[in-house]
């Protein structure tokens, strides 16, 4: 059973903010390897779409959610076209998912019941409480610890209105970080402008972080300190370390001309907010990912220009294989890496 809605505010707060020029996409970013318009598609089941982020388990299932607050497996080499079977419902909306360090279990940011765990066989429990409350939780990585740090990416705004928010300009987001033996949940790190993709460095020191609305790549000191890495020429979402100090970016678009000039004009954000969704600042129709490195470096890039498998907002290697997550997709996708 779904579990009730909030209701965002209707009014954003926009701030005046200069107004920027979105980079072509050349040099490193330049679309020469297009395979991501020949992408395999695992469909979902009929009507369920969202299967934001994407997960491939010590068992070899690929996990994914949808809008509905389920989550769904296939095997790991299921040919293209392969429907998925149940694995739990949240009644939420999951987004990012991880495993547990136990390796067993599951860790779902479910963007309205906070941070969840999920066991094998589908059960549901909440880790984080109400202190502090979590609004909108978005991607995590987990420690050796044990310790989850996830985004909480708007304190005024639901998923099912993100692009308010990002009309909004604020900082309203932040990471937060739950200890499983206390049950404790802290802040690490807030002022955040939509926090988003989010993952640990080797050494586990710091915290390789996105921020969606201003499209830069942050690196989060755990000591104390953000220091910004890359200005990026696309929005990013969910981020996914490969394990050798490189990191997967899921860029769901390339940055769009008439948001960024929007930028100092608040009143007129304001009033795009109003709008009905379709006649608003849209994302455009193209798929993009990127490799970085621990210094945001840009190691490799693969498009989809023709936007085949469009608003990817997760990214996993596995392999020799990428696995690709959409906010709006029917299903997850599979390209190889060779």
């Amino acid at each position: 059973m779904l579990i009730p809605r909030p209701r965002p505010p209707r009014l954003i707060r926009p701030v005046r903010e200069p107004a920027t020029v979105p980079p072509a996409l050349t040099g490193a970013w330049a679309p020469t390897d297009r395979r991501l318009d020949q992408a395999e598609v695992l469909p979902l089941p009929d009507g369920a779409v969202g299967p934001e982020d994407v997960l491939i388990d010590r068992t070899g299932r690929v996990i994914s959610g949808d809008e509905e607050g389920r989550l769904w497996w296939w095997p790991v080499d299921a040919p293209a076209g392969t429907r998925p079977r149940l694995l739990a419902e949240t009644g939420g909306r999951p987004l990012g998912i991880e495993l547990d360090p136990s390796g067993e279990a599951l860790v779902v940011c479910d963007a309205y019941r906070g941070l969840l765990r999920v066991t094998p066989d589908g059960t549901v429990r909440e880790l984080t409480g109400t202190t502090p409350p979590v609004h909108l939780a978005n991607n995590a990585t987990v420690g050796r610890d044990g310790t989850i740090y996830f985004t909480d990416s708007s304190d005024r705004f639901p998923v099912s209105h993100w692009k308010r928010d990002l009309l909004e300009h604020r900082p309203n987001g932040r990471v937060l970080a739950y200890h499983p033996g206390s049950g404790r949940t802290e802040v690490v790190a807030d002022g955040l402008y939509f926090p988003n993709g989010i993952a640990l460095t080797p050494d586990e020191s710091a915290l390789m972080l996105v921020e969606t609305s201003t499209h830069r790549l942050l690196r989060v000191e755990l000591g104390g300190g953000v220091r910004v890495l890359a200005d990026l020429p696309a929005y990013p979402d969910n981020l996914a370390a490969v394990g050798d100090g490189t990191y997967w970016i899921a860029l769901p678009s390339p940055r769009v001309p008439i948001a960024e000039r929007l930028l100092p004009h608040p009143r007129l954000r304001q009033i795009a907010a109003l709008l009905p969704d379709a006649m608003q600042p849209q994302p455009r129709r193209y798929g993009l990912v990127a490799l970085v490195d621990g210094d945001g470096g840009v190691r490799r890039t693969l498009h989809g220009p023709n936007g085949h498998y469009r608003m990817i907002t997760g990214v996993r290697q596995h392999g020799d294989h990428l696995w690709l997550g959409s906010l709006i997709g029917t299903g997850v996708a599979r390209v190889p890496l060779g």
